[in-house]
């Protein structure tokens, strides 16, 4: 049953052939979510790493169309999310990373959907199951990010036995960053859920400081050696940008109190439009990233400080197709 089950997945497109002995890998899985905690933590993987993609998984029919896009009064082509795994080979014995980056969440067979993707993982030889999320609270933008986890036994929770950590003890992690765990659990793999803090006032908005959070602590649990200078630095932007906000915001609450505000507060407006100068920016980004992937987290933040990341994520994708080697895995 094994046997035609894998053979089926082959004729998907789902294994390469030298891709199949793999050491003692971990699978990160993340989704869309909440300040973009999770997505920006598998790109920064994707990126510093050098990974490339090894399979992609099939929705099997539980994704549909909602709307049809149009580009200059042209309707575009139909488009449904994609699920892709990118892989790390370790090097002097470390272990394999496999990162499964899902464009969006099914919006039905959610358990389905995750027992092939466990099977998968299983018939390749994953160890154990990491997932990402964010875990929004009344902090402060500019408080430190703490770091929640639950996991599927209690080995695992032992490991996570730090003082950085917060175990979550009753509650439940919502959509497949949960039910991939859940079932991970029903199979018999183990799986953490590693939840990185943020202010719930800007669930919407990109919260990288949580996504560092999250990135150190999988780093030192995967024993890897990786160079945060660069999402440190956003992180560090945004909590201030974010802290101006709030400030703001406490001072027009604080005159309104007392007398009119003379001047109404307002959020920042969405982006409309791309400027020539970004748009050169943004093609000089690609070329950088396709010559050396390390700077495709640097494209990534350009495209989110746009709010077009969307429009541009299978292109930023498709940098990561094929192996690259230039020396840049650690």
């Amino acid at each position: 049953m094994v046997l035609l089950r894998v053979a089926v997945l082959k004729l998907q497109g789902f294994i390469m052939s030298d891709e199949m002995n793999l050491k003692a890998p971990w699978l990160v899985a993340v989704w869309p979510g909440m300040g973009h905690v999770a997505l920006s933590a598998g790109y920064f993987l994707m990126a510093k790493l050098n990974m490339h993609q090894m399979a992609e998984f099939s929705g099997g029919g539980l994704f549909d169309v909602d709307f049809a896009m149009i580009k200059d009064g042209v309707i575009q082509n139909t488009h449904q999310p994609r699920s892709r795994l990118f892989l790390w080979k370790g090097q002097e014995g470390k272990r394999d990373i496999i990162v499964f980056i899902g464009e969006q969440q099914p919006p039905r067979g959610k358990y389905a959907f995750c027992e092939n993707l466990i099977d998968f993982a299983r018939d390749h030889g994953v160890e154990r199951i990491f997932t990402f999320a964010a875990m929004a609270t009344e902090m402060h933008p500019e408080q430190e990010s703490r770091i929640f986890a639950a996991a599927t036994d209690t080995t695992l929770l032992k490991e996570l036995d730090r003082p950085e950590v917060r175990i979550l003890q009753e509650g439940h992690i919502g959509g497949l960053n949960g039910v991939l765990l859940g079932v991970a659990k029903d199979k018999g793999m183990p799986g953490i859920c590693l939840l990185g803090e943020m202010p719930h006032v800007f669930a919407q908005v990109p919260f990288p400081k949580a996504s560092l959070t999250v990135l150190k602590l999988f780093a030192e649990m995967a024993e890897i050696q990786m160079d945060f200078t660069e999402l440190a630095h956003q992180a560090e932007e945004i909590e201030h940008h974010l802290g101006d906000i709030v400030a703001k915001l406490q001072a027009n609450l604080q005159q309104s109190e007392s007398q009119e505000p003379e001047e109404e507060f307002k959020m920042p407006e969405q982006y409309e439009g791309l400027s020539e100068k970004d748009e050169q920016k943004i093609e000089s980004l690609f070329e950088q990233a396709r010559q050396d992937r390390s700077k495709a987290y640097e494209l990534k933040s350009e495209l989110d400080r746009l709010e077009i990341f969307d429009d541009y994520e299978d292109r930023f994708l498709d940098l990561f197709s094929k192996p690259q080697h230039d020396g840049s895995q650690s």
